[in-house]
């Protein structure tokens, strides 16, 4: 549980740091943040490496599409 809990705080606060790039466009930051959120449900939901890609990809596109 403790591992779980560092690693979801983790990718959050990469998540956070991502979605403050000056450089990013809006829709950059967007897939980002996405991707980040969707690779730990998908860690959390799986608990596989199959898992946190699929839902890091799937996190990314929907993420690039909200506008």
């Amino acid at each position: 549980m403790k591992t779980t809990l560092s690693k979801t705080l983790l990718l959050i606060t990469v998540a956070a740091s991502l979605s403050a790039c000056a450089n990013l466009s809006r829709q950059q930051q967007n897939t980002a943040t996405g991707a980040v959120i969707g690779g730990v449900a998908g860690n959390l939901i799986g608990g596989d490496t199959g898992s946190t890609l699929g839902g890091a990809a799937l996190g990314g596109v929907i993420g690039s599409q909200v506008h």
